[in-house]
């Protein structure tokens, strides 16, 4: 096993990797990660090779924490970890953490920290890096849930999974005169996501609007924004990205508060479950409802009652002892 740096000349091969990965997303490939500026993180993505050829990649940059300068994957997006194919060896994932350790320490890194992608992102099962990356010392650190749901595969089907309370908020939305379209508003929602998060948790958004509009720009098929409406005025929206081919991840979910009655959010989901399904995605993530492993239960119970369920969403690490 030999590990080399990643650099822009490795981009294509990179991607191409992550694509025919196993559990390679949207967030690993370096099209994604480009939309940083270049001083923003200090990259250390390593490309793993077996006999010249790649096995595995991590998308990772040089951190100075309080724990010490980490190796982390990836800071730059919402998931990273050891990116492998279908059908790896179990040998292959224990040379592959025993040489990403190696090479930590080599390079006088404090430790490792990785945040894994949810199962539902695998196109097979199997945590064989994860079982052989806990066997070399790693620890959970966090452990979020993430509220998932598996489509069904008509619009009926989609109601009858509905709690009775939000099939009745729906209809009331949609008699209130709320009609849900896709939009390029991405300032008026940006409006309303800034005052939503700022009311509910005093906190910015991840991304600034231009940092949204770019990757919407970059990624028109795969970034999309649900706005909810009264005439002309949105009043709610969820900005979807589409993690994989056939699952997606409610990235942003913001509502005006003055239009609370209206109910919104009920038919938004609805609309986006049935845009869903016509495009054969099987798995919607409503994103996590935890923060550090605290749970939000009123969160939690309104994505219950679209019939959704949890996974986790790890994040673990491996500190260097001196």
């Amino acid at each position: 096993m030999h590990i080399e740096t990643y650099y822009e000349r490795d981009a294509e091969l990179w991607d191409t990797f992550v694509q025919e990965s196993n559990n390679g997303t949207l967030f690993h490939t370096r099209k994604f990660l480009s939309y940083h500026p270049s001083d923003r993180f200090k990259d250390r993505s390593l490309i793993f090779l077996k006999k010249g050829n790649p096995i595995a990649l991590l998308p990772a940059a040089d951190v100075e924490t309080d724990s010490g300068r980490m190796l982390v994957s990836h800071p730059g997006s919402s998931m990273g970890s050891v990116v492998v194919p279908s059908g790896i060896a179990f040998a292959d994932t224990e040379d592959i953490s025993s040489s990403l350790i190696a090479y930590a320490k080599t390079e006088g890194f404090d430790g490792i920290w990785i945040t894994l992608p949810p199962t539902i992102y695998l196109k097979s099962p199997s945590e064989y890096m994860e079982y052989s990356l806990m066997a070399e010392g790693f620890e959970y650190v966090h452990r979020n849930v993430t509220s998932v749901l598996q489509l069904a595969n008509s619009e009926e089907a989609i109601l009858k999974n509905f709690k009775p309370s939000h099939r009745t908020a729906m209809r009331k939305s949609e008699k209130s005169g709320v009609r849900v379209r896709q939009s390029d508003d991405w300032e008026m929602f940006y409006t309303i996501l800034e005052k939503n998060l700022n009311i509910r948790h005093g906190v910015s958004p991840t991304h600034t609007l231009k940092e949204l509009q770019s990757l919407a720009a970059m990624y028109p098929k795969k970034i999309n924004l649900f706005g909810a409406f009264l005439e002309d005025k949105m009043i709610a929206g969820v900005v979807n990205f589409i993690v994989k081919e056939n699952a997606a991840l409610a990235f942003y979910i913001s509502h005006d508060e003055s239009f609370q009655d209206y109910r919104p959010i009920n038919l938004l989901f609805y609309s986006i479950f049935c845009w869903a399904i016509q495009n054969g995605i099987q798995t919607f993530d409503f994103g996590t409802f935890t923060v550090d492993g605290d749970p939000n239960r009123g969160l939690a119970r309104f994505k219950e009652n679209f019939g959704a369920s949890g996974v986790f969403r790890d994040t673990i690490q491996l500190m260097f002892t001196s």
